[in-house]
């Protein structure tokens, strides 16, 4: 995972953050995820690599991958994406359903979570989940 970035934040301090804050940290977590995965197996160009990028972390597709890895969250992460798709938001979503809009949050919720709290083999596990 990435270790060069500095975590400071304790677990009792990332408990007391907005849930919009967590999927704010997990939204650039999973892109960095996803567009590294995609160097690592493909020799696509820097476009390419873009569009096949937008296929997995756009709103409609992460509402689909969390409902797809849904049954193996623990009892706490459910409980985190229970709060990141309730999260009062006041951004309307441009290309995607307001339903659409409130999973992806609760997704990337769920991996800020885990990326803020440390929980790195379990952040590991969920991304690759995601694949």
């Amino acid at each position: 995972m990435i270790e060069i970035i500095q975590r400071e934040k304790d677990v009792a301090e990332v408990n007391t953050m907005s849930p919009l804050t967590w999927a704010y940290v997990g939204d650039g977590v999973f892109e960095l995820f996803i567009r590294t995965h995609l160097v690592n197996t493909t020799r696509l160009k820097p476009h390419m690599l873009h569009i096949e990028a937008i296929k997995y972390v756009k709103a409609e597709a992460q509402g689909k991958i969390l409902n797809k890895i849904q049954e193996q969250l623990t009892a706490e992460e459910k409980d985190i994406v229970r709060r990141g798709r309730n999260a009062e938001n006041h951004h309307l979503p441009k290309n995607a359903t307001v339903e659409e809009y409130s999973y992806s949050t609760a997704f990337e919720a769920l991996i800020g979570y885990l990326y803020l709290t440390k929980q790195d083999k379990r952040l590991d596990e969920i991304l690759n989940m995601c694949i």
